[in-house]
């Protein structure tokens, strides 16, 4: 079995390339089929690019934006941050020109897989996304389930968002999918973070463990901020650790070269954890977001 060549922890900033703050492609990731980029739009501001062999979603992060794609165009109301609502979003096919323009400015992340079919270009409607809680205790979080093989039609490409109360950890128990089979599909994957600020504005921060295989070694286990990014090619990852005070929020994107699901195995010396969760309550914070804007504290 071929083992990529993955640096897996990306820092905020270490791969930008103008004009995007983050710029993750199979190429420079060292695998075949995951990508996302994050770019930052100034008031008026505008970005083009064509999309090559990938397919693509917009997703904003803050703010809204105008899409057009080839000769269709929509409008993205988008959110004040990942942390007020759920937005709304945009499929982008492969070999599309696309141009982004943000009347207010915003952020906007741009997930991205390689695909062998061309699909419609379509809007994704906040009120259409399933947010699903999950766990319990302080296993508890929110996945807004916005490009899954089951609320959103894709060729390859998996996308959801997690938000962690602080204090609180996800993707636990620990798990993976780097082997196509019964119970677990083949995908490449990567987090993008965003971490809450301080009551004073200061930057929060979150944790992340990856580990692999005798055969297959990856070995993380760091602090991440916002805009860091964690590329898993393959081992078991979890937990996704919220600090006290802290609601850490990621974007997960994924790809393989198999059908498009996602299937995963819990790591056998912790999957019993799930049982200790029948009869515990989800955390009363949760659900964070919803499809309403939250107001400014």
């Amino acid at each position: 079995m071929n083992t990529p060549r993955v640096n897996p922890l990306v820092r905020r900033g270490s791969s930008a390339e103008r004009p995007y703050d983050v710029m993750v492609s199979p190429e420079n990731a060292g695998w075949e089929f995951s990508g996302l980029r994050v770019v930052h739009l100034p008031v008026g501001g505008r970005v083009r690019f064509v999309t090559g062999g990938d397919e693509m979603l917009v997703l904003p992060l803050s703010g809204g934006c105008d899409v057009a794609c080839d000769d269709e165009r929509l409008t993205l109301t988008g959110r004040r941050s990942v942390f007020s609502r759920v937005t709304d979003f945009a499929y982008l096919p492969r070999d599309t020109a696309v141009t982004l323009r943000a009347p207010n400015g915003g952020r906007f992340a741009l997930p991205a897989a390689r695909a062998s079919r061309k699909l419609p270009f379509r809007y994704g409607p906040a009120e259409d996304v399933p947010v699903e809680l999950r766990g319990a205790g302080q296993a508890s979080r929110q996945v807004n389930n916005f490009c899954t093989p089951e609320s959103f039609e894709a060729d390859r490409l998996i996308a959801c968002e997690v938000l962690t109360p602080g204090g609180n950890w996800s993707s636990y128990p620990p798990h993976k999918h780097d082997e196509e089979g019964v119970g677990e599909s083949n995908l490449e994957e990567i987090y993008y973070y965003e971490v809450s600020t301080s009551p004073g504005g200061g930057p929060g921060c979150g944790f992340q463990r990856v580990y692999g295989h005798p055969d297959r070694p990856i070995d993380v286990c760091t602090e991440v901020r916002s805009g860091d990014v964690v590329l898993i090619p393959y081992g078991w990852h979890g937990p996704s650790m919220a600090a006290p005070g802290y609601d850490l929020y990621y974007l997960n994107v994924m790809a393989g070269p198999g059908d498009r699901q996602w299937l995963v195995q819990d790591d056998p010396a912790h999957g019993w954890v799930r049982g200790r969760w029948v009869g515990q309550e989800i955390d009363s914070r949760l659900p964070l977001t919803s499809t309403r804007e939250k107001r400014r504290a």
